[in-house]
């Protein structure tokens, strides 16, 4: 569960827009208070971090955080939902900005339009209560990491290839690290992508980051969530490395 903060009233309005998950059980205005009192950072906003910030914005996330370097591809399209052909050569982090504020005006969206580095991930996690993994390559993904470990935030991880893809909740203290789970990553290069999977992973990541924030669910902490051809599902638990580079010198989890 998020740690302790002061949450913000709802108005009238949000009573209204988010009534019908107000109405899940445990959930209540006191869980849309704490989501309109977060702040998440979205790293990636492509074919997994288009789902993710869609549906953090629309469940009335008080404020993302938007980084992403890249503009927008033709061959994105298939997958990238946030943009549209009109969108080709813009800038991603200007255009989902714009969109997630149609989307939702009343929340808060910050865009970057920056590569994440060992240099500026501090800065760009300052103030944020979680992190989404919405990345395509491992080396920025061990920094997300990196941050996590060191602020204590909650690291949401999702990766796709194919019609497959995998997924976790990270907490430092209490799970593996992500370089537990994923020692050796896959080389760098192109790899194929059908564009309902990111839709897939990046809608278990909304769900993870939602029911953190407001306490209720069970999270896929210590375990990785596998998905094959979008309708095979399979969880198996994974256990922190002592011997971890990054996080080795942890008590080892049962």
């Amino acid at each position: 569960m998020q740690k302790d903060k002061p949450s913000e009233e709802l108005t009238d309005r949000d009573k209204v827009r988010y009534d019908r998950q107000i109405m899940i059980k445990n959930f209540g205005e006191e869980g849309q208070k704490k989501l309109k009192s977060s702040t998440a950072l979205i790293a990636g906003v492509g074919g997994l971090g288009s789902p993710v910030s869609i549906y953090l914005a629309i469940a009335g996330l008080g404020k993302l955080k938007i980084v992403d370097k890249d503009k927008v591809e033709l061959s994105n399209l298939n997958r990238q939902i946030l943009y549209r052909n009109e969108d080709v050569g813009k800038y991603k982090a200007n255009i989902s900005k714009k969109i997630l504020k149609e989307y939702n005006p009343d929340i808060e969206v910050e865009s970057f339009n920056q590569k994440i580095t060992s240099e500026n991930i501090s800065d760009l996690a300052r103030d944020c209560d979680l992190i989404v993994d919405c990345m395509d390559n491992y080396p920025t993904r061990y920094l997300l990491n990196e941050v996590c470990l060191e602020k204590e935030l909650p690291l949401f991880h999702a990766a796709v290839s194919g019609m497959n893809g995998q997924a976790t909740t990270i907490i430092p203290g209490e799970t593996p690290c992500l370089k537990c789970i994923v020692p050796n990553p896959p080389p760098e290069e192109k790899f194929p992508v059908l564009g309902a999977t990111p839709g897939l992973l990046g809608t278990i990541q909304a769900h993870e980051v939602i029911k953190y924030i407001v306490g209720i669910g069970k999270l896929l902490k210590n375990q990785l969530l596998l998905v094959r051809e979008g309708t095979n599902f399979r969880k198996i638990n994974v256990r922190k490395n002592p011997k971890c580079e990054a996080c080795g010198n942890e008590q080892i989890l049962k």
